[in-house]
């Protein structure tokens, strides 16, 4: 999908693109919501080249999780969620199943305090990698991978 832009400028926008912009916009802030959201941040020495988002599980399901994946980036736990530090846009075009959540920008809703650090990466980006962690988080969580659900014709 492609919309152009301008009259007679022939630029045309990816759906990709419209994502990316779409998230660039800021968000307005709520009545008694917090003007400085809390935002997870990856522990010194650590360079994020692809940007930083997050996804938690319920806490009962990030031990459950862990060993599931073949590389742990950082990882943050409190008494409620855990977090593994994704880069940005690991939800394009994926449903992250519930009851995790995706958080881009690794912005915590809802959450009165940054979680601690639970696990550190070994070497020096903080990624989980998506793709396993989505399939863990699918398969801990009971639910079907987006793309192997059956189409209604």
């Amino acid at each position: 999908m492609a919309v152009s832009v301008g009259s007679g400028a022939g630029g045309v926008l990816s759906l990709e693109t419209l994502v990316r912009l779409g998230r660039g916009v800021r968000r307005q802030t709520a009545p008694g919501e917090s003007a400085s959201p809390l935002r997870l941040a990856v522990p010194d020495g650590m360079t994020t080249p692809l940007g930083c988002d997050a996804v938690a599980v319920p806490a009962r399901f990030g031990p459950l999780v862990m060993p599931r994946l073949p590389r742990v980036g950082c990882v943050y736990a409190d008494e409620a969620h855990w977090w593994w530090i994704v880069p940005s846009d690991s939800d394009y075009a994926l449903r992250w199943p519930a009851p995790a959540h995706y958080a881009t920008g690794a912005v915590l809703r809802d959450t009165p305090r940054v979680p601690g650090l639970v696990h550190r990466a070994d070497d020096t980006v903080p990624y989980t990698p998506p793709i396993p962690l989505y399939l863990a988080v699918c398969r801990v969580l009971g639910a079907t991978p987006a793309w192997s659900r059956p189409v209604n014709a």
